[in-house]
């Protein structure tokens, strides 16, 4: 079996019982992936795209059951060594697991960003968060114009939302 897919089960079994999570996860991990390919990503970086993409979220469970909370520094604080301990166990290596361990640390800390898999990750994310959470086009536009930096991430928000700028 490969990294990927054990990473996945691994995930699978951690959010087991919830659904939600589950699919936002795995469209994150679409998202992603198609940015990644579009801007044309390196092999190394779309290992740890891939992966990250997979684990993101990983701190919500264990913040919900330590806090009863899950926000965005809960989820970054409880998240991040669990993340890296299931590359590890997943295969990956640890110049990878750390990297991995340190966006699921920073993502949702939106200033700062230092790399394209990082961006990806964001924009992937506010991809789905924002179909999810059904935002207002005023706040989708104020994402676009701050957050937002890839081509790719850009041309799906805009055609995704319809959105009328640039």
């Amino acid at each position: 079996m490969n990294k990927e897919l054990k990473l996945f089960n691994l995930m699978l079994s951690h959010d087991g019982g919830n659904s939600h999570r589950i699919q936002h996860f795995l469209k994150v991990h679409g998202f992603a992936i198609k940015i990644a390919e579009e801007e044309k990503v390196g092999e190394e970086l779309m290992e740890i795209i891939r992966a990250v993409t997979l684990v993101h979220d990983v701190g919500i469970k264990i913040a919900d059951e330590k806090y009863g909370k899950h926000f965005g520094p809960l989820q970054e604080k409880e998240g991040w060594p669990v993340a890296e301990a299931m590359c590890l166990e997943a295969g990956y290596s640890e110049a990878v697991a750390k990297r991995v361990g340190y966006l699921v640390g920073h993502h949702h800390t939106y200033t700062n960003i230092d790399g394209l898999d990082y961006q990806i990750l964001v924009e992937a994310d506010f991809l789905v968060n924002m179909h999810e959470d059904q935002e207002r086009q005023k706040a989708i536009i104020n994402v676009y114009e701050k957050i937002f930096k890839t081509k790719t991430g850009k041309h799906i928000l805009k055609t995704m939302f319809a959105l009328e700028v640039e």
